[in-house]
Order: C-alpha cells, then structure tokens, then sequence
C-alpha cells in the first residue's frame, strides 16, 4: 500500500528563471533598478522553493530556464527538490511537457515570484483537484499564478492558443477546458512593476536586500 501511494503523489512544480541580473524582472527593472530586481527574485526564489518543498504533502520540482543552468550552483540548495529543464517552447508548450512527463499523480505548477504563496495554497489546490479536472489560480492582472490538473484518466491540454502575458490568458484556459470540472484557487499575484511591488509590499519587502528596500 505505501509503495502505490508514493507511485501516485502530488507533484508541485515551481517554475523559474535563472537568477541573472538583465534576464528577470526585466519590466520591474525599469522601475526599481535591474540590480534591484534581479536581488528581489533571487531572494523570492529562495524563500519560495524553502517555504513550498519541506512540506511532505507533495513532491517538488523545480523547473529551470535556460535549461543549460540545469547544473549550475544558482538555485536554492534543498534536498527535497528536483531539478528539471524547461525545454523549449512558449510557456503553454514548457508546461504541458512538464505535465505529460511527471510520474503519475495530480500536478500543481506555480510560478517562482509570488512572495504571498503559502503551503497552504498548495494544499487547497491538491484538495480542489479531488473533485474538479483543473485547477486555476488567478491573478489581477488576468493571467494566473497556479495551474493543476489531474491527468486522470486523461491528460487535458489546455493551453493551445492562450494569450500569455495577457489579460486574456486566464479567460483562454478556461475557454479550453469547457466540458471540464473547473475548481478555482485563492487570488494571489506576481510581482511585475512597482506597482505590483506596492500592492505587496506587506509580503515583498523581506524579499528585497536592504540596501534597495528604499525602491518605490
């Protein structure tokens, strides 16, 4: 029996960018600094792949873009998380392989710069799965910042034709999962622009080195 529920675990993948300055956070840059921003998602990272992947509840993954930083020493230390490439592709094709190539069990994949993100989201998410297809976290900004599904008994492949970086890319999911049983997470967002920085300041100012937690 513990060898077939280790078989079907929950698998939470955390997407994410190598850490380099000039390659993340490009538009947050503009506003706070590109040195700022790049130290605001190293350390937002960090804090969220050691706040997620201690909890026994599911296995984590971290995806990694470029995928040649696979084996470089920029990622969070941890020996609960597995490192995988992105591959290539837009961010619908990147995650559908992920979803298509994972061992059996319900899939929840988020993004690496949310600084509000709990293991308690996660787990809400994985229990929203038992009763619906997908699962859609959305964001302000009419995308969306958490993605599952059950790819039981079938994968679906909901992201052909989604407007990414969009308002429109949590409204184009949606769209192609209909027939489906859709369960909708907790509201939560990234951080873009200073803006986003502002809204949550409570969250992200920690996550800022203090030599920039004067940036607006």
């Amino acid at each position: 029996m513990a060898r077939r529920r280790a078989s079907f675990a929950n698998h939470l993948v955390i997407m994410a960018k190598s850490p380099v300055q000039g390659r993340v956070k490009r538009r947050l840059g503009r506003d706070i600094g590109a040195v700022a921003a790049a130290g605001f998602y190293r350390h937002c990272l960090s804090h969220v792949v050691q706040r997620l992947a201690r909890d026994p509840r599911w296995h984590t993954v971290l995806a990694v873009d470029p995928d040649r930083d696979v084996a470089t020493a920029v990622w969070p230390s941890s020996k609960r998380v597995a490192l995988l490439p992105q591959g290539g592709g837009d961010l619908g094709c990147r995650m559908q392989r992920l979803f298509a190539h994972l061992p059996p069990g319900p899939v929840v994949i988020v993004g690496s710069d949310i600084p509000a993100i709990r293991p308690a989201h996660i787990a809400a998410a994985f229990k929203l799965l038992g009763g619906a297809d997908a699962v859609l976290g959305a964001a302000r900004d009419g995308g969306y910042w958490l993605v599952g599904l059950k790819r039981s008994p079938r994968l679906l492949s909901p992201f052909a034709g989604v407007r990414w970086s969009s308002a429109y890319a949590l409204a184009d999911t949606v769209a192609n999962l209909d027939g489906k049983r859709v369960a909708f997470a907790a509201m939560l967002s990234d951080v873009d622009a200073a803006e986003d920085y502002r809204r949550e300041r409570a969250s992200a100012a920690r996550l800022i080195p203090a030599r920039t937690a004067g940036c607006p």
